[in-house]
């Protein structure tokens, strides 16, 4: 089976966003009260959407949280984000440059538990958004990852835009986390894990192969992936 396609993560793959989500969420948490640490953050937190993050801080910490007070938070927390991102690119070192010769060789997608307008933001400012063919956001999906919903609807996605069939076993996801990789294998996918968030060591197993970043990412090693049974 030849590789036909490749579904990116956004945070932590693409855009060097995890340090301004940790530093939003710890700002937006402190007007309320509530201390964050970084270990925290990326050990507990680091794989739920905005929603699920904020909802799983106040029961870690037995608060009583309402849906509308949580909606707020998600809104402050977001606003923040855009302030910190503003006038600076957020990409990784050559993640533009993997994106353009991905998207030269195949469609490419994004499924991500980030925000949608957060993606298309830094996506459009870079001028990389024509490049994916679909791109799958926290909403999209009833679920969010770890479980395979993204991924398989950004597999649709693809296959719609395209007009042909992609077995999931020709598409390549590339996460940095074991939550995404999870998604991405419970979906039926080859996976690739980058070592921006966490260390290589602590995603050995996770994935079918562990690369440092994007700028490392060889076409012709993510194809042979998929010829393996």
């Amino acid at each position: 089976m030849s590789l036909r396609a490749i579904v990116f993560d956004f945070d932590g793959v693409i855009a060097n966003s995890e340090p301004l989500h940790f530093r939003a969420y710890k700002e937006v948490l402190a007007e309320d009260g509530v201390a964050l640490s970084e270990r925290d953050y990326y050990t507990r937190y680091l794989g739920y959407d905005d929603v699920g993050a904020f909802r799983t801080i106040a029961a870690d910490r037995d608060l009583s949280w309402t849906a509308g007070h949580i909606t707020t938070l998600v809104a402050r927390k977001a606003a923040r984000l855009e302030a910190l991102e503003r006038g600076m690119s957020v990409l990784f070192p050559g993640a533009a440059d993997a994106i353009r010769r991905a998207a030269a060789a195949m469609p490419i997608a994004i499924a991500s538990g980030a925000r949608g307008e957060e993606i298309r933001r830094v996506l459009d400012r870079e001028r990389l958004s024509a490049l994916f063919s679909a791109i799958v956001a926290v909403g999209d999906t009833p679920i969010s990852k770890p479980a395979p919903d993204p991924s398989l609807l950004a597999l649709a996605l693809l296959q719609h835009a395209g007009g042909r069939a992609i077995a999931a076993a020709a598409c390549v996801a590339i996460e940095d986390s074991r939550w995404g990789l999870e998604s991405a294998r419970a979906a039926g996918m080859r996976t690739v894990a980058v070592t921006n968030t966490y260390e290589k060591s602590a995603l050995d197993g996770a994935a079918d192969l562990v690369i440092p970043s994007l700028e490392a990412m060889d076409l012709d090693v993510l194809a042979e992936l998929c010829t393996q049974s």
